[in-house]
């Protein structure tokens, strides 16, 4: 391809929409144009971008035995209705009528639709195990669009769902889409980590994000440097903590506490760490009103709490609410006395020995609050936020933490939609059984746009080689000398035969525009045709990402090229 004939429109200026990296260099290098809020054209040089990734995807899919398909991206709305999740998705959920009135939906993802297809195609435990995938747009309403590729209505994804007799043949199958995502991921040249996380709307009992390290993440993770423990800070968990039989009950006592609301302002009055105070927190789900107990010192994780529950909601409740429910404005709630609404307390408050809580009316607390003997929540498990700092739950290591982007995640889902669905099958002894499913999907697009926000510098894209829109760029310094726009033709065409997927930049631009180019776009080489190649017969050969600079023969150059390559 030469550059006077390809669309690559590139950018000065940073557009004023773009906030992350990814979407100003993506903009800027003419990967992507913005079609409407969340929806985005692909360009020519995207477009390889994202088929190197495909193919790096089907390689690792196939070599685990996944068999690719393809499903339609309009689903009707009575499969999502027969699974029970037409009411509950939510309005990312895109949703239309035919000219029949019929209702339809935009596929978000894809369980309904692969799980009835293997309900009517798959009836013996002979025709199992199996992976089933495909690649294709996805849709999904955000109520606010951002960061161009990371947070968009219209994205690429892969899907890859197993089909297996049991839970034991579901972990084989967990464990190969494990490996076959660990060796995308190491393909692409991304730097990742594969996290404990949460399973969301797709449910299910086990989860792992795949989370490409880069400092403008979305998420927070945990991790251990000691092993290999790793979860998203909205999963990470410790063991509960131990009741201090040391120190004795103390009696329980009203102090007035006039102004004095936040944990920490309650703290200082008692002349206690806030630790030792108990915080409540009165949130809102689908269901009720629920009273949350976490210590002072720590925040509740609502994630926790949502999936402790069994509710399909849960926000904070407002004034008014807390008003009705506690007796008391809001920051004096606390569990003793506390009868009209349910009680969730997390292991930490169960081991708290004489601390400090709200009273349940205005300007007044407790002090010398024991659980069990001053208040009984009706549940008791983890709800709180784990901090960068405390120990790691396997080995006693310390915990760190890093920002990641969710390139790709797996699921175990068990039975939670054959059952709902009617996907059996026959065992052995002519038995019919629930199909055990795992559900795997990757970010295509998501994925070029993490590969950007981890490599980059001042000067644009560093592309790693194997996802790199071209490997080299052929930059004659003058377009009016015909010696350099010769050789330069004659060298793009060896490096291509070579497989070394080259572009040459023939315009009739100052050599500066096209390097700026070059950096912006993150070619990981740029070949320079100068004067020296003409009278010394050497050309000079710069990898984008090192900045290193080598004059290589011409007579050598393409072979020398395929071996820095190799090298990248």
């Amino acid at each position: 391809m030469r550059t006077t004939q390809m669309l690559m429109p590139t950018l000065r200026e940073v557009p004023a929409e773009a906030e992350v990296v990814s979407h100003q260099l993506l903009l800027r290098a003419g990967f992507i144009r913005k079609l409407a809020s969340g929806v985005y054209t692909y360009l020519p040089l995207a477009m390889r971008v994202l088929q190197k990734i495909e193919r790096i995807v089907r390689e690792e899919m196939n070599r685990q035995g996944g068999q690719e398909l393809l499903m339609p991206i309009i689903q009707p709305a009575e499969i999502w209705l027969e699974s029970g999740r037409w009411h509950v998705y939510g309005p990312e959920l895109f949703r239309l009528k035919d000219r029949h009135d019929r209702d339809f939906c935009l596929g978000p993802t894809h369980e309904e639709v692969i799980t009835l297809l293997v309900r009517g195609e798959v009836r013996s435990y002979k025709q199992m195990p199996l992976l089933l995938y495909h690649i294709t747009n996805k849709y999904r309403d955000e109520r606010r669009p951002r960061f161009g590729l990371m947070r968009g209505r219209e994205f690429i994804m892969k899907d890859l769902y197993s089909f297996d007799r049991n839970e034991e043949e579901l972990d084989v199958s967990y464990q190969k889409m494990h490996e076959a995502y660990t060796n995308v991921f190491t393909r692409c040249g991304l730097k990742f980590r594969p996290v404990e996380a949460d399973s969301g709307a797709i449910g299910g009992s086990s989860t792992h994000e795949f989370m490409v390290l880069a400092d403008s993440g979305e998420a927070a993770i945990l991790y251990c440097s000691h092993c290999d423990y790793a979860a998203n800070i909205e999963k990470a968990s410790l063991p509960a903590a131990g009741l201090d039989a040391a120190v004795p009950p103390l009696e329980l006592e009203q102090v007035s506490t006039p102004g004095q609301k936040s944990a920490a302002e309650v703290a200082q009055f008692f002349g206690l760490e806030t630790s030792q105070v108990i915080k409540t927190m009165i949130y809102r789900t689908d269901k009720e009103l629920v009273a949350a107990l976490v210590r002072g010192d720590r925040d509740v994780n609502e994630i926790k709490l949502l999936n402790v529950l069994g509710a399909l909601t849960v926000e904070l409740a407002g004034e008014t609410e807390v008003q009705q429910a506690t007796g008391a404005p809001t920051g004096y709630a606390g569990p003793v006395g506390l009868k009209k609404i349910r009680m969730v307390a997390d292991h930490e408050v169960m081991a708290l020995v004489n601390a400090v809580a709200g009273a349940n009316q205005g300007d007044a607390h407790y002090k010398n609050v024991n659980p069990d003997r001053d208040f009984k929540p009706e549940l008791v498990a983890d709800i709180r936020m784990v901090q960068a700092g405390e120990s790691c739950a396997n080995c006693g290591g310390t915990l760190e933490e890093a920002r990641g982007i969710e390139v790709g995640q797996i699921f175990k889902l068990g039975t939670k939609y054959s059952k709902t669905l009617g996907a059996t099958y026959l065992d052995e002894n002519g038995k019919e059984q629930p199909i055990v499913m795992g559900c795997y999907g990757i970010g295509v697009s998501r994925t070029m746009a993490a590969a950007i926000e981890q490599n980059h510098d001042a000067d644009g894209i560093v592309w790693p080689a194997s996802i790199a829109p071209y490997h080299a760029v052929v930059v004659p310094v003058s377009a009016k000398d015909q010696g350099q726009m010769e050789l330069a033709g004659d060298l793009y065409d060896q490096l291509n035969r070579l497989g070394v997927e080259t572009i040459l930049d023939d315009r009739a631009e100052r050599p500066g525009v096209k390097f700026k180019d070059a950096d912006l776009i993150g070619y990981p080489l740029r070949i320079v045709v100068g004067a020296k190649a003409l009278s010394e017969g050497v050309v000079e050969v710069r990898q984008r990402r090192s900045g290193q600079v080598d004059l290589l023969p011409v007579d050598q150059l393409a072979e020398k090229v395929k071996e820095i390559l190799t090298s990248l």
